[in-house]
C-alpha cells in the first residue's frame, strides 16, 4: 500500500513538472487571435481559400498548384486613430513579441511605402504549413495575415504572392476585401 502511495506521487509531481513545462509565458499567435476577435478595435476575419477565386486570374500551373495548397486565411487588422494610439502601442508591442519568440521562422522582411513588415513560416523548408505576413504602419494600424495550408512549396508561394501581387483582381473575389485590408 505504501509502494502505490509513492508511486502515485511521483507520477502526480511528474505529470505537474510537465504540465508546467508545457506552458509558454509567451501567448500564441492563435491566441492572440481570439483574443483580439472580442476588441473593438480589431477587425478579424477567417477567409476560405476558394472565396478569393483565384483560380480565374490567369495563373501558371506552378501558381495553381501553389493555390491548391492553401486552406484559409485568418486576417487580423487593427485600424489607429487619434483616440486608440496607446492600445495601438501596446497591441504593437505584444504582436510583435509573439512573432520574435515563437517558432516562426524569418523567410523575408518588407519595407514599403506603407510601412514595414516581415513574412514568417511554421513548418520545414519544403513543406510551410503555416504564413504570417506582419504589416505595420505607424500612422495607419497594423495587419497579421495567416496563410494556412498544407505542404506548401516556398517557392511556389511566393510565385503565387507575385501573381497576386501583379494580377487585375477588380471583380474577383480580392477585390471585396482590399478595402478593409488597406490600413
Amino acid at each position: 500500500m505504501k509502494r502505490s502511495t509513492t508511486y502515485g506521487l511521483l507520477f502526480a509531481g511528474l505529470a505537474s513538472l510537465l504540465l508546467f513545462m508545457g506552458c509558454s509565458s509567451t501567448q500564441s499567435l492563435q491566441e492572440y487571435y481570439v483574443d483580439s476577435s472580442e476588441n473593438p478595435n480589431f477587425l478579424v476575419l477567417d477567409v476560405p481559400a476558394n472565396i478569393l477565386k483565384l483560380d480565374e486570374a490567369g495563373l501558371s500551373a506552378t501558381e495553381l498548384e501553389a493555390l491548391s495548397s492553401l486552406r484559409k486565411l485568418n486576417i487580423l487588422t487593427f485600424r489607429k486613430t487619434e483616440a486608440n494610439a496607446d492600445s495601438y502601442k501596446e497591441e504593437s508591442a505584444k504582436i510583435k513579441a509573439i512573432l520574435k519568440e515563437s517558432e516562426f521562422k524569418e523567410l523575408m522582411k518588407l519595407n514599403t511605402k506603407y510601412g514595414r513588415g516581415v513574412v514568417k513560416y511554421l513548418g520545414n523548408e519544403d513543406a510551410i504549413d503555416e504564413v504570417v505576413i506582419y504589416g505595420d504602419s505607424k500612422e495607419s494600424g497594423f495587419a497579421v495575415i495567416r496563410v494556412l495550408g498544407k505542404n506548401m512549396n516556398p517557392a511556389h508561394f511566393m510565385q503565387l504572392l507575385q501573381a497576386i501581387e501583379n494580377a487585375d483582381l477588380e471583380g474577383e473575389g480580392l477585390a471585396g476585401l482590399s478595402g478593409l485590408l488597406k490600413i
